[in-house]
């Protein structure tokens, strides 16, 4: 097991602990769901670092990795909706994009092609987490421009994520339309 697969797999491994601090009834327990979670996330970045630097790329990693961020992600929006901070249409937005871009690798894939990750969807994974950490901080529920910083933060995470799902699927819909690629 290489060091990034296992900082990867210790990502996963933090998810449970995250849930757990935001049903317990502790003092500071939503703090430290935020440390959990910030920390979760920023190992993402470490991973992927490590895994270029040493020489540690495999094709574990490149299946466990994005899988780790979208179970992380996934995680908070669903207890989001349980608690009445995030629409439920907004999560199915989102969820449903990431559904459509593993489908549109699956079929890459295939066809001896691969979809690279795309900037836009960089940008998502980014926003959503900044987006996340808001939601869960003391600040989520400031007001700002007439709306609390909780629902400013649900819009952005479903806007961007709807733009890169958009880009995802104008870049690669010739994979399912059998046209050839503008590439």
């Amino acid at each position: 097991m290489t060091a990034a697969n296992t900082i990867t797999l210790t990502r996963i491994a933090l998810i449970p602990l995250f849930i757990i601090f935001l049903y317990v009834d502790l003092p500071y327990a939503n703090l430290i769901a935020l440390l959990i979670f910030s920390i979760a996330s920023l190992t993402d970045g470490i991973d992927g670092y490590i895994a270029r630097k040493y020489n540690q790329v495999t094709n574990f990693g490149k299946f466990i990795d994005p899988l780790a961020d979208k179970l992380l992600v996934t995680a908070a929006m669903l207890i989001f909706v349980e608690k009445g901070r995030m629409p439920a249409v907004m999560a199915v937005i989102i969820l449903s994009r990431e559904f459509i871009v593993t489908s549109l690798r699956v079929v890459a894939i295939s066809q001896g092609k691969v979809i690279a990750a795309a900037r836009s969807g960089k940008i998502k994974t980014a926003t959503q987490i900044a987006c996340i950490i808001v939601m869960l901080s003391p600040f989520a529920s400031f007001v700002f421009l007439g709306l609390k910083l909780n629902d400013i933060a649900v819009w952005a995470m479903t806007l961007v994520t709807l733009y890169s799902g958009y880009d995802y699927l104008k870049n690669s819909a010739y994979l399912i339309t059998g046209e050839t690629s503008n590439n």
